[in-house]
Order: structure tokens, then sequence, then C-alpha cells
């Protein structure tokens, strides 16, 4: 029924469409175009031959993958003329839906038979044994690449199964140069007006069959049974656009105490943290080619949300979320009245919200310090193993462990890491985390700080980092060469790992004391909210699932007398050109075709480049790369940012300032000419 009536309403903003068109578990449909890209992006297929269009922000670590000084992809872009100049990609898949199915009363009877409890229906161990029992018993067992996942939705008032197909052998077939793919970088990003040209190409392989298949030069592009015609003929504002994706998390339902603790105990360590080390990143990258290429994607990926926390905070003040939240629970506590089951459900929340504030800020500090910001450690279980073989006396406990200990080192500096600047990180991030974070709340390194090297940071840093067994080869080999208990037993970066661990577990574990209860409270008040709404259908959370949203091209005013068009031009390129700053550079051959405005069928009728436009559809991480149709379900553009003003739209959509940010489907073609010509 609440299909029935969300295609009713899609239909009257102007879809084109049936329901099976969209979605058909039977038969072919538009979902049959759209997967997963990687592993938190979506990707759309556009030609018969398995041809991926997505984001060049997702295909930016599988660019930086294939890129050297000598072959620099980033800077100049890639195109594979041929089929043979597709580049593998290890590591990179593709993952279409096949079917997907409600499972919601089968745990529930497992509930109700006391196989299960309520609160672990809701834990990825049982539904993962769940998931691969229902798999045993259909009709894909034995059928190559399916993945299965039982996910819940409204915070585990539904659960669904969802049966994947999984491709591993994917290439890379395109991606503009960055001055085009990031053109705006950091300065411009969640901001409007846009002109980024945010797209890259890729190619799924299968075997001769058409199945998954690992990589084999015998494999063959996938015939794909749906891909997604293409439409040049423009848009109009109020046109109507939907976007199906995989939006990776919304936090729609929090109370007022929760949105506080987003704010103060998980958007702030982010802020802070990730603002330090950026900052250090951001002077090396510059003064060396070779640093830019390696940290290009840590960076990126770090900034992304760093930013994102900074406009949400700001976001919910500007916007009045608390206000908005505290009115809903206002009308919630109304509905509750004589309701045992909701009586009371925010107030509880409240209560262990308040109680472990404190301990999320600390734990989002650590996790962003010394699990994020930096990168060197020791394994210091396998360390322990080893002391135990070498005191033991154990030639097998000695030999694995030192197996295992060349396989990490191998993994730490591997061609992505340099363990200068991973040093020069350190140094920024220590005192900065011990400026916010009390004495007695630090993990145990620290009092060896202030004992061994009396309170000097720079000193243990350079210490650890030019002293411990993993700290480089010659360290390493002489260890591996002849390994001591002692030499284990005063590493600094063992001792480091460990505390490190130590403490994040133990907060993990006051956390979880209260999750629990936390889990039940939340599925009440969600069920409860849901019931309150009725008849008007409640939409679960995002957890990267596969989603549509419908909306329409739109314009809007963020602020008293401003007022932004709804799409960009290759004119606003000109404009923010500034050959002095990376983020900002024209490539001479792209300016040509503006200034020429040698643009084909695909400019406007006034003989504009449109660039960018925006949209009210409703996405969040995860739906970058999503196809944008229009009524037709014909592709009009690939969704990849959301404005400032609206940040917040993870805890709270308003439909009057949330506004996609779309890249033009007929600026990518624009952009081919300016690559092909560069080479």
């Amino acid at each position: 029924m609440k299909q029935q009536n969300s295609i009713e309403l899609m239909k009257k903003q102007g879809l084109k469409l049936e329901a099976d068109d969209l979605y058909n578990p039977n038969g072919v449909s538009l979902k049959d175009a759209v997967g997963i890209f990687g592993g938190g992006c979506t990707g759309e297929i556009i030609s018969p031959e398995g041809l991926i269009l997505t984001n060049h922000h997702c295909g930016y670590a599988s660019i930086q993958q294939h890129s050297s000084v000598e072959h620099d992809y980033l800077t100049d872009g890639f195109w594979a003329k041929n089929r043979g100049e597709e580049l593998p990609t290890p590591g990179l898949k593709f993952q279409f839906v096949d079917r997907i199915e409600d499972i919601t009363d089968i745990v529930n009877q497992k509930i109700a038979a006391g196989e299960v409890t309520e609160v672990n229906a809701l834990t990825r161990p049982f539904l993962n044994k769940l998931a691969k029992e229902l798999f045993e018993k259909s009709d894909l067992k034995g059928k190559k690449g399916i993945e299965v996942q039982a996910l819940p939705f409204y915070a585990g008032n539904k659960f669904y199964l969802f049966y994947k197909k999984v491709y591993t052998d994917v290439r890379m077939v395109a991606a503009p140069p960055s001055s085009v793919g990031k053109f705006g970088g950091e300065t411009d990003n969640w901001m409007w007006p846009r002109h980024t040209g945010d797209f890259s190409m890729f190619r799924i392989y299968a075997d001769a069959n058409g199945d998954p298949a690992e990589y084999a030069a015998s494999n063959v592009p996938l015939k794909t049974p749906k891909y997604l015609p293409i439409s040049i003929k423009g848009l109009e504002e109020g046109d109507y656009a939907m976007i199906m994706g995989f939006p990776g998390s919304t936090s729609r339902y929090l109370t007022v105490s929760e949105v506080k603790e987003r704010m103060e105990a998980q958007n702030q360590p982010r802020i802070t943290i990730r603002g330090a080390r950026l900052a250090v990143l951001k002077e090396v990258m510059a003064a060396s080619d070779k640093t830019r290429i390696q940290y290009a994607n840590k960076y990126a990926g770090s900034s992304n949300y760093w930013k994102n926390s900074i406009g949400m905070n700001k976001a919910i003040i500007d916007n009045d979320v608390l206000g908005t939240k505290a009115e809903q629970e206002k009308k919630f506590a109304e509905f509750a009245k004589g309701k045992p089951e909701y009586e009371g459900v925010v107030e509880k929340i409240d209560a262990i919200v308040n109680q472990t504030m404190p301990v999320t800020g600390q734990y989002y500090y650590l996790m962003e310090a010394f699990s994020g910001a930096i990168e060197f450690g020791s394994p210091y279980m396998v360390m322990d193993n080893l002391k135990k073989g070498l005191e033991e006396k154990n030639d097998s406990l000695i030999n694995k462990s030192l197996e295992q200990l060349k396989e990490v080192f191998a993994d730490i500096h591997n061609k992505d890491y340099d363990h200068e600047v991973d040093r020069k990180v350190a140094k920024a991030i220590f005192p900065v985390y011990a400026e916010i974070i009390p004495a007695e709340q630090r993990p145990a390194f620290y009092q060896t700080i202030e004992k061994e090297f009396k309170g000097d940071y720079n000193a243990y840093i350079d210490a650890m980092y030019d002293n411990s067994i993993l700290a480089n080869q010659a360290n390493f080999d002489k260890f591996i060469k002849k390994p001591t208990v002692k030499a284990i037993e005063k590493d600094l970066a063992t001792q480091y790992s460990r505390a490190k661990i130590e403490k994040l577990r133990s907060l993990a574990q006051e956390l979880n004391s209260t999750s629990k209860e936390l889990a039940l409270l939340h599925k009440a008040y969600i069920r409860g909210l849901g019931e309150m709404k009725e008849p008007v259908p409640s939409y679960p959370d995002a957890n990267f699932t596969i989603r549509l949203t419908y909306g329409n091209v739109k314009s809007y005013n963020p602020r008293d007398a401003v007022h932004y068009k709804y799409y960009t031009t290759t004119d606003g390129i000109l404009e923010k050109e500034n050959p002095e700053d990376r983020e900002f550079v024209v490539p001479a051959k792209l300016k040509e075709l503006i200034l020429k405005k040698d643009f084909g069928r695909y400019a406007l009728p006034n003989g504009d480049m449109p660039v960018c436009f925006l949209s009210t559809n409703d996405i969040t991480g995860g739906n970058s790369g999503s196809p944008v149709l229009n009524a037709n379900g014909e592709l009009i553009g690939t969704a990849f940012d959301g404005n400032w003003e609206s940040l917040s739209g993870d805890i709270n959509f308003d439909n009057n300032l949330q506004r996609c940010i779309n890249l033009d489907i007929r600026y990518v073609p624009v952009s081919y000419t300016h690559l092909r010509a560069h080479e």
C-alpha cells in the first residue's frame, strides 16, 4: 500500500513510469542499472557492455592507485583508447542488488520462540547467521558472486534480506584531470555555485558466461540486462528529478540530547583532530609531487567529513534543528499519554545520553587522533605471541609470529605511506589531544612521555619513529635476524599501540553497558513516531541499501536578498580561475573551448554550457555517483554533493534549504573533448 501511495505521489510530481519500471523483483528494472561502487559510493551502468559512470571523488582512490610521478593520472587524467588499455584495479568491486525479501516475520518468530532476544536480533552475528541460513535454502545457492546481507530497518521494527551480485574485475576506463574532476577542491566542497566535473568511468568484466570472476585476461565486458539511456534535452526549473542510489547513514530520529551529543562528542573531535592533521598534509603535499600523489586520497577522504562536520554544527544552529526536535518531542509526549510502551521513552533516552556523552567524546577524540590521524604503530598481540615463543623456545610460534610481522611491516610501509610525513602528523596531534583530554583520561603512553621524556612530545615521537622495531628496514632486519624479549618489552611503538587499544576497549565497554537499553528505547520511539504520523508513511534511516528519492530541479534563497539559480555554466569556471591556486587551475584546452563556446549539441540555446544543477532530492554520503533521472527514467546527471546551508540534513531534512548538487550529464562529453585533446 505504501509503495502504491509513493508511486501516486511521484506521478503527481511528474513521473511517467510505473512501479515495476523502478523495481521489479521478477523482471528487469532501473535498479538493475544501479549498484554499489567500491565500498561507499553508487555507480550506474550507461552501456550494454558494463560501462560504469560514477563520481571522480568515488573513483579517486583507484585513480590514485594507478598514479605515480611518471603516470600522474590525478593531474593529467586518463583515457583508455581501447579495451586493452582499460586498467585492472585490484580490490575494486561493483555490487548489484539481485533481490530484496522482507524477513520481519521470520525474525519476530525467532524472538517469540526464545531463539534470540529482541536486542540480539539487531546484532550483526545473529543477522549474518540468519542471512546464511536463508541463503542456503534459496534458489540462488551455488550461484557465482552472490552475497547476502540481513539488516534492521526502523531501529529493528522491520528486517530485510538483500541478495547482491558482486563483480570483482572492475577496470578503470576514464577520469578527467583533477583540474576538472576536483575543480574548486576543498574551498568549493559542500558549496554552491559549483563548477566541478565530478565524474569517472570504469567497466565491469565477467567470465564468458557473464558471471563474476576474479581478474583474468580472458574476461570480457559484462553484457548488462539494463543500462540507463542518456538525455541531453536539458532541464528547466521545476522538472521532475529522481535519484536511485545507496545512501550511507542518516539519523533523522534523534532526540534533542542526541543531536547535542552529535555536535559536541562526535563532530567536534573530528573538526579538531582532522583540522590539525590536514594542516600538516596540505603543507607537505604542496612541497612534493610524490607526497601529493601518496596522500591525495587520504587528504580527500579526511577533509570531506571534516568540513561536513563544521557545516553540520553550524547548520544545526542556523536552521534551529534543536527547536524542531523539541517540538517533535512535545507532540510525541502528547501522543504517548496513556500508552505505557511509549510514555517516558524520550526521557529515558536523554538520561542515558547525558550519562555517556563525556565517554563518547573521549572515545571519538581517541579514535580520530590515534586510530585515524596517525598511521604508525605495532601489532602488540603478534609481539606478545613472539615474546611467548621466545620465552618458551617454541620455534613454531616464533616462526609464525615473525612471518606475521613481515606482513605487517610491508603493510605499514606501503607505497602510500611516508614515515616522515606521519612523524610530522604525530607531532601535531599529540599536544592537541593533550590540550583537550585531562591527564587522568589519556592512554598510558602519555605517562611514559611525562616520566621518561619529561613531557617532551617531540622527543618521545622521535624516539618511537627512529628506534622502534617497525620504524624502518634496518631496525626491522636487525630484529628479525635476532629477536629478543628485551627488544620487544622496550619497543615504544608496541607500548603505544597496546595503550591505545586498551583505552579504546575500556571506553567502548563503558558505552556498550547502556547500548542494549538504548537500542530498545530507540525501537519503541521510532515505532511510536511512525504511529503518530499515520496515515502518512515514515521512511527508515539510510543504511547503505538501495533507496529512491524524488523531487524537482529547483533554485533556492539561502539568505536575505540572496538568490541562487538552479544551474551553473562554464562561465563560472573562468570567473573562479586562479593559476596560482591548484584548486582553481583551468587547463588551457578547456579554457580555449569555453572562450570559443565550442560546445556543439550540448550547449544551451543561448550558447552557454551547463556544468552543474540543483534539485530537491534527499541524499547523503553513499549517494555520491548516483544517477539523476528525469520523468522518463533517462540519465540527466550524477549526484555528488549537498549545499552548505543544509548540512544538518542527515538529522533533519528541510525541503526549503536542502539541495542536491548534481553534475549535468552534458558536461561529461565536453570534459572528454578536453581530455582527449590533452593526450
